[in-house]
C-alpha cells in the first residue's frame, strides 16, 4: 500500500512521505489564496474551493479564513455554511451532509498519535525505517446539523442528522440523530423535540412564522 492507502486503511502511515507532503503543500497554498480573497469575489472563491475540496455542494458558503489539511479528503453537501476560522485536518475522510451550519472556530480532526512519548518520536515501519508515524479515523456528520462556536470534533466520530452541538464542546464519541449535545467531552443533554420549536417562543418569534 502507498501512504495514502494506509491512511484510509486506518493503519500507521508516514505523514512526511513526499507524495503526501506535496498534497498538503498544494492545499495549504490554496488556503492562503482563499484567505486573501474578498467576500464578494464569489467566482474566485468558488474556483479555489473547487481545487481544494473533494466535493462542495451547491449553495454553500464558507466565510474564511479556512485551513484544510489535505482538502481532497473532505466532501461537503449542499447549502453548507461555515463561519470564521473553519479548520479541517482531513488526513482521513471527512464527510459533511446537506444543510449544515458551523459557528466560528469549528475544528474537525482525524489524525491520532501514540500515547507513549517515545513512540511519537520513532516507530519502525514495515521496511525497517525509523519514522514519526500516526494514524487517522474518519469523521462523518449528518444532514441539518448546527454547531455552536468553538466546537471540536475528534477522530472517528459520527454525528447523526439534525443534531445541535453546543458552543465550546469537544465531541469524542458518536452522537445519535436529533440530539442536543454539549460539554467537554460532549454528552447528549436531551433529544430535540417539537417543544424546541420557535412557535413556543412567541416573544422571540414576534411577527415571523414557522408555517
Amino acid at each position: 500500500m502507498n501512504q495514502e492507502e494506509r491512511i484510509f486503511a486506518g493503519v500507521l502511515f508516514f505523514p512526511g512521505d513526499p507524495v503526501l507532503k506535496a498534497i498538503k503543500l498544494r492545499t495549504h497554498n490554496l488556503n492562503v489564496d482563499y484567505n486573501a480573497t474578498h467576500e464578494d469575489e464569489v467566482e474566485k472563491r468558488a474556483a479555489i474551493l473547487g481545487k481544494i475540496l473533494g466535493e462542495f455542494g451547491e449553495g454553500g458558503f464558507i466565510q474564511g479564513p479556512i485551513a484544510f489539511h489535505y482538502g481532497k479528503h473532505t466532501k461537503i453537501g449542499k447549502r453548507f455554511f461555515g463561519n470564521f476560522n473553519l479548520t479541517v485536518q482531513d488526513d482521513a475522510e471527512v464527510i459533511i451532509g446537506d444543510d449544515c451550519n458551523f459557528g466560528p472556530n469549528t475544528t474537525i480532526v482525524t489524525p491520532l498519535h501514540p500515547m507513549i512519548a517515545a513512540e511519537r518520536k520513532a516507530i519502525k515501519d514495515g521496511d525497517g525505517n525509523i519514522r514519526r508515524l500516526c494514524w487517522a479515523k474518519p469523521v462523518h456528520i449528518g444532514n441539518d446539523c448546527w454547531f455552536g462556536a468553538g466546537v471540536t470534533v475528534c477522530p472517528g466520530v459520527t454525528i447523526g442528522d439534525r443534531c445541535v452541538i453546543g458552543a465550546g464542546s469537544v465531541v469524542t464519541h458518536d452522537i445519535p440523530p436529533d440530539s442536543f449535545a454539549a460539554g467537554v467531552p460532549a454528552k447528549v443533554i436531551r433529544k430535540i423535540t417539537d417543544a424546541d420549536s420557535m412557535k413556543h417562543k412567541p416573544d422571540i418569534l414576534f411577527d415571523c412564522s414557522t408555517e
